[in-house]
């Protein structure tokens, strides 16, 4: 077979997809209907894990997963675009790692919204300036961003999905390597990036700059500058990467939530957050963990907070497998309730491999 006919047989391929793809699109128009008549939220993290676990299934190659994954992250994304205007909040410029992970949840079709503070993520939801949010929680180095658990306490909004992703420090310039006088960045970002700086830029000087996203917009703009920043940012403003992963420590990841006002029904592999407050007397803790212990939950992950009402009270952040629907953790919860002096679920919501 000729390359003119395999292209023709693509052209053919190509026109059936684009027909599929628009008849998709209107199924998701009144799928947005519905939602309106409803009052459903037009983001359904459930609906998101069974796409993506289905699609997962279905695929054979050669494509791989992740290719496919891409691929239906922006057909939903034009799909939610198509049922609402969807604004999403995150924190810092674009192109930094919390609009990175924006991204990576909800695709290139919806509007972003930049917020200078964590807190102002929260508000403009609480508002109904925006419908989601997306915000830090831990990282796999630095540990938690205490800031989201503190706001988190009085805030009626719900963790409604969770992101991970790989924090990927790249060396971005628009001069050759050997001519660049001088480095910015983000002092935190200078730490783990350490060791390969003292290797490979020992004369360089370093200037600490309030993001990563400031940085690449002085490396674009100066001559002999370089910035440490995202390959998100190396995009958007335009500013070569000389470098890939100079970080120091390889498997650095950081965990980020939506959120947002809304619930999600369970999936079947799910996650739950809960916040609560205990009373002052010795064994407490080991009490409030006992319900888990007894009903065989798994818990992964426990954060205590300062809960800055009254000295030396604390409030835990705890993260456990399952749904709160789920029959065990009903359990569990009805008999931690009984037991502390205050309990908030945060949120029920899918994980994915």
């Amino acid at each position: 077979m000729s390359l003119s006919d395999y292209r023709k047989k693509i052209d053919t391929i190509d026109k059936k997809i684009t027909q599929l793809l628009n008849d998709r699109a209107k199924l998701s128009m009144s799928i947005g209907e519905t939602k309106k008549q409803t009052n459903t939220g037009i983001y359904a993290p459930d609906r998101e894990k069974e796409v993506f676990d289905k699609i997962k299934k279905l695929n054979k190659g050669p494509l791989t997963a992740e290719a496919f994954e891409s691929i239906y992250r922006e057909i939903m994304s034009s799909s939610i675009a198509l049922e609402k205007k969807v604004q999403i909040a995150y924190l810092g410029t674009e192109g930094s790692f919390t609009h990175m992970a924006a991204n990576k949840k909800f695709g290139s079709q919806l509007d972003y919204v930049s917020c200078g503070s964590i807190p102002e993520i929260f508000q403009k939801i609480e508002k109904g300036q925006c419908d989601y949010g997306v915000v830090p929680i831990e990282n796999s180095v630095e540990g938690a961003v205490t800031h989201t658990f503190d706001l988190l306490v009085d805030s009626e909004l719900k963790i409604c999905s969770q992101i991970m992703v790989k924090v990927s420090h790249n060396l971005l310039s628009k001069s050759n390597m050997a001519d660049i006088k001088y480095v910015y960045s983000h002092p935190q970002v200078f730490g783990q990036c350490r060791n390969w700086l003292a290797q490979n830029m020992p004369n360089v000087g370093q200037i600490w700059v309030t993001s990563t996203t400031e940085a690449a917009q002085k490396a674009e703009k100066q001559k002999f500058a370089a910035a440490i920043a995202s390959s998100l940012a190396a995009k958007v403003y335009n500013v070569p990467i000389l470098e890939k992963n100079i970080q120091d420590v390889a498997h650095n990841q950081t965990r980020f939530l939506v959120i947002s006002m809304q619930d999600v029904p369970p999936t079947g592999k799910d996650r739950t957050s809960i916040l609560f407050s205990i009373k002052d007397k010795v064994g407490a803790l080991h009490a409030m963990l006992t319900p888990f212990f007894k009903n065989k939950i798994n818990l992964t992950k426990i954060e205590s907070r300062p809960s800055k009402k009254r000295a030396w009270d604390y409030y835990f952040f705890v993260d456990f497998e399952g749904h709160r629907e789920d029959a065990k953790v009903k359990k569990a919860l009805d008999q931690l309730e009984g037991m502390c002096k205050y309990l908030k679920v945060v949120g029920s919501y899918p994980v994915r491999e």
